[in-house]
């Protein structure tokens, strides 16, 4: 069961989302993704210029007539979700929290993959697995991955991006598609990026409140860190989110992934049109 106050934000984001996913977003998003590979799709008769080396020869020989081979890429994919729901996702400075606007993009993805008769899934970790649901496809499904995102009370309020990708190798075995919506802030996982990104179509989306990205230069300051619940002296002067998100996005195309930087009060549906284009014309060269 969940509460009045997460239903009502689930009903809100599922009417953000009929009308956010257009026709058209669900077209660029099926045109950025290829599918697993191809399938035999039946004979026709041969026509000019038709690719000699499609001949089927039993056909041909059967009808006297050459026939060649038709072949569709098959599409359907499955799309794993896997957010970070440590401490540092419920903070907001506006109207909405690191994990509002990571359930918002879930619930529109999803909804762009369901049109495309794409399987969905979802893994919630901290630094361990808070839960994982199987790929699965229909509007029941995707309302369950949204209300269970909203829902979530993390039992640890630490993150771990290696645990995370251990997790998702051992349960996703298929090639996957995999938007990995984090802040990033964690260490040790840059070593093991470019091994899971080879292995899956690796999409980094890297959420950001605007006051982290204007945080100011003033010396030495005494923080707490909201996953750890320690109190360590920062020099502001030397840490910069913008040079951290920089730092994240190098690594990950470095690694043959692909990365977005989004702030919870931009236009990030903008922002994946632009990516889905960047994609496709990618796949076009």
């Amino acid at each position: 069961m969940i509460s009045p106050e997460v239903h009502r934000k689930v009903e809100l984001i599922r009417i953000l989302t009929k009308e956010k996913v257009t026709s058209s977003f669900a077209g660029n998003y099926l045109s950025a993704f290829k599918g697993s590979g191809i399938e035999f799709d039946g004979v026709r008769e041969y026509e000019l210029g038709d690719d000699v080396r499609l001949i089927d020869w039993n056909v041909t020989a059967r009808t006297s007539k050459p026939h060649i081979k038709q072949y569709r890429e098959e599409r359907e994919l499955t799309v794993l979700f896997a957010v970070d729901v440590s401490s540092s996702g419920d903070f907001g400075s506006g109207d909405k929290t690191k994990k509002e606007l990571a359930a918002e993009i879930v619930s529109v993805l999803a909804l762009a993959a369901a049109k495309n008769n794409d399987k969905t899934s979802l893994l919630l970790f901290s630094d361990q697995v808070e839960e994982f649901i199987p790929p699965a496809k229909g509007v029941e499904h995707n309302y369950r991955l949204v209300s269970t995102l909203l829902s979530a009370t993390p039992k640890s309020h630490s993150t771990s991006l290696v645990n995370a990708f251990d997790y998702i190798s051992k349960v996703m075995k298929r090639r996957t598609i995999v938007f990995f919506l984090s802040d990033f802030c964690d260490s040790g996982w840059e070593s093991r990026l470019s091994a899971f990104a080879n292995h899956y179509d690796f999409v980094g989306v890297d959420i950001v409140d605007p006051v982290e990205k204007k945080f100011p230069k003033a010396g030495l300051v005494l923080m707490r860190d909201s996953e750890t619940n320690q109190t360590m002296m920062i020099d502001t002067s030397k840490h910069s989110i913008k040079e951290k998100s920089q730092e994240v996005e190098s690594l990950v195309k470095k690694s043959g992934g692909d990365f977005l930087k989004i702030l919870t009060n931009s236009d990030w549906l903008e922002s994946f049109v632009e990516f889905f284009h960047r994609r496709e014309e990618i796949r076009r060269h």
